[in-house]
């Protein structure tokens, strides 16, 4: 099994353009898969101009904007292949998308999320003092999670084929959240959404940011 995790950081680029990349190493290494050879895993990490995107089971009416709306807002709407329903990505938005053959780590799918989870919630406590953790029934980090104030700060949706994941997590850490009152994250009407400057009071030093969630994720996938 190789366990070795390849690291890319594609910076600023269009969502459209970071899928079809994505696609790109994901049929690769279904390919690699079939024909019995060694799989890479791959973590990308980028930002995304504003973006909205819905899951493949997820419900349009969860937009609560037009179109006219979303280009006065600078915004795109586009409908992905991942699970879950809609999200937002922008600027200051640490998206990670792990392209991963879970074969190499032993694990399904849902351990797969959740060591996904752990990687996130560990780099939160560990290094910006912040206590998050999960709420029954929904994917993703939530700040008091089990309280009236739930709030979400990292979305997660994965699609996988032949045990190869593709999509991954967005984790506010500078975003605008102005952003997220244009629809019902991830289907929820009654929760709301935060980000680690909203948190913490502070700016997030990106670069920072970036090295510590992937010592995290590298840790917990070791």
């Amino acid at each position: 099994m190789n366990k070795k995790i390849l690291f890319s950081d594609w910076d600023l680029i269009d969502y459209n353009d970071a899928w079809r990349q994505q696609e790109e190493i994901f049929n690769n290494t279904i390919q690699q898969k079939i024909l019995g050879n060694k799989t890479d895993n791959h973590l990308i990490f980028c930002e995304h101009p504003h973006v909205y995107t819905l899951g493949k089971s997820g419900n349009e009416h969860n937009l609560l904007i037009d179109y006219i709306q979303l280009q006065a807002a600078d915004a795109k709407f586009v409908k992905t292949n991942r699970g879950g329903d809609i999200t937002y990505h922008g600027p200051g938005q640490l998206v990670g998308y792990p392209v991963f053959d879970l074969a190499n780590f032993g694990m399904g799918i849902k351990q797969y999320i959740f060591h996904i989870e752990q990687a996130i919630i560990n780099c939160l406590a560990e290094n910006y003092n912040i206590s998050s953790g999960r709420l029954q029934g929904a994917t993703g980090v939530w700040i008091e999670p089990d309280t009236p104030r739930a709030r979400k700060i990292c979305a997660i949706g994965v699609r996988c084929s032949h045990f190869i994941t593709m999509h991954g997590f967005a984790l506010n850490a500078n975003t605008n959240l102005e952003y997220f009152k244009h629809i019902n994250p991830c289907g929820f009407i009654d929760k709301g959404v935060t980000s680690l400057a909203a948190e913490t009071g502070k700016t997030i030093e990106m670069p920072a940011l970036k090295m510590l969630l992937r010592e995290s994720v590298v840790r917990e996938f070791f």
